[in-house]
């Protein structure tokens, strides 16, 4: 049995239900003149964390940065002036871009107070012009340095991240399982994942469809509807499941498959067209039932503000690193939250990075039903505590300071510091 569509909050824009809503939207009628809506101004700062001094009353100064490799994988120290250290491991994409990171970012963080860090990160942009470099490299480098200051600033205060940055609402959080494969055929897909959510107690998948970037292409011709059919047939009504094309589609296309979707009750299709087009987006948006999710590539916070507004997604997707940290995502989730929208933040991992994910979604009151979690096994080449596995589809959220992951101090002292810079 197929799963009846369900009333989106778009249906109830088309529809007139939330006038209220409607009426603090910029105009969009054909002919409208532009004078008609309302000027922006330049908003304000990012989510209130001013209250951070009050939280640790003598200023936290950070003396140094470090950035060490050890087997093939990057790990973040920093310290501040009375010796704390804050530390992540950090994503794959900073080995590409680290002189981005060693003389846009670091010196203008080194020596600052961290308690100010929301006023730093609107600021750090005019360092050296950064904003000419300004996208996903750039906020990355951000993102890192603000995720390993926040564990600093968790351990000064003896608080976690999530009751440091506002109130811990969630003391568990449930995840789905994500396969990032495109090169098996439906069965093996299936069959693989039905192993992993024996394994976990997970209530929800993500499968691709499409090819990646794909000007319409599937990955193998018929795989995408194929493995879509066998899913919810093989995993039940019950099993949630959710659909990630990764940019494959042009809109008529990406609806034609939206359609497909709907059919077998898929709850979110994610990124079916080009992420630079959210015009396209909107179109597909705009003309299905079900949720269309995406912006894990995005790092600009006026796009953000456009995409919301416009109804381009109906669940925003920010990367906690991407889009420089979880204060710019926190600042993400507020304006999602006005319009009534949920956010599940891009998080494929299943290592010590799932921390940022779980201090991130604990305090957000509109986080989305499933957080993400890489289905694959980990294979971790480091040591750290504590693992964080889906038991019964859950993951506690950390208590201990800061982010609560202590690292092995072998990272330390058999790797190799790429960078080492101080106040």
């Amino acid at each position: 049995m197929r799963r009846p569509r369900q009333l989106t909050r778009r249906k109830l824009l088309r529809t007139g239900l939330t006038t209220g809503l409607l009426t603090t939207l910029p105009p969009v009628m054909a002919g409208e003149p532009v004078a008609s809506a309302p000027l922006l101004t330049f908003p304000g700062q990012l989510p209130e964390f001013h209250h951070l001094p009050a939280q640790i009353p003598q200023p936290v100064i950070l003396a140094a940065v470090e950035l060490f490799e050890y087997h093939k994988t990057l790990f973040l120290r920093t310290r501040s002036t009375d010796g704390v250290e804050g530390i992540v491991k950090c994503n794959g994409r900073l080995q590409h871009h680290p002189t981005l990171f060693k003389n846009l970012v670091v010196p203008f963080f080194l020596g600052k107070d961290l308690r100010g860090l929301e006023t730093l990160l609107a600021n750090v942009p005019n360092y050296r012009r950064g904003y000419k470099f300004a996208g996903l490299p750039y906020w990355n480098s951000v993102g890192h340095l603000e995720l390993s200051a926040l564990d600093l600033l968790g351990k000064t205060a003896n608080k976690s991240v999530g009751a440091l940055l506002g109130k811990v609402i969630h003391r568990q959080l449930p995840f789905y399982l994500s396969s990032t494969r495109r090169d098996t055929t439906p069965a093996q897909e299936v069959a693989w994942l039905g192993k992993r959510v024996a394994e976990t107690g997970a209530g929800a998948i993500k499968i691709k469809v499409g090819g990646r970037m794909s000007r319409n292409a599937d990955a193998a011709p018929g795989r995408s509807q194929g493995l879509v059919a066998l899913a919810r047939k093989t995993f039940g009504e019950r099993m949630v499941i959710y659909a990630d094309a990764n940019g494959s589609y042009d809109a008529p296309t990406a609806i034609r498959v939206g359609h497909m979707l709907q059919d077998h009750g898929v709850s979110f299709f994610e990124e079916p067209c080009p992420w630079q087009d959210f015009e396209m987006t909107r179109q597909v948006a705009d003309a299905l039932q079900m949720d269309v999710a995406g912006g894990e590539q995005d790092s600009s916070l006026p796009k953000w503000r456009w995409m919301i507004e416009h109804r381009a997604l109906d669940i925003v997707q920010p990367d906690l690193l991407y889009n420089g940290g979880l204060i710019r995502c926190l600042a993400v989730a507020r304006m999602a939250a006005r319009a009534g929208l949920k956010v599940i933040p891009h998080a494929p991992r299943n290592d010590s990075e799932v921390s940022y994910t779980l201090h991130f979604a604990s305090i957000v009151p509109n986080i989305g039903a499933h957080q993400e979690f890489q289905a694959a096994p980990p294979k971790d080449r480091y040591g750290y505590h504590p693992e964080f596995k889906i038991v019964d589809g859950v993951i506690p959220v950390p208590t201990t300071p800061g982010l609560g992951v202590v690292f092995d101090k072998e990272i330390w002292q058999k790797g190799k510091r790429l960078l080492y810079e101080k106040a």
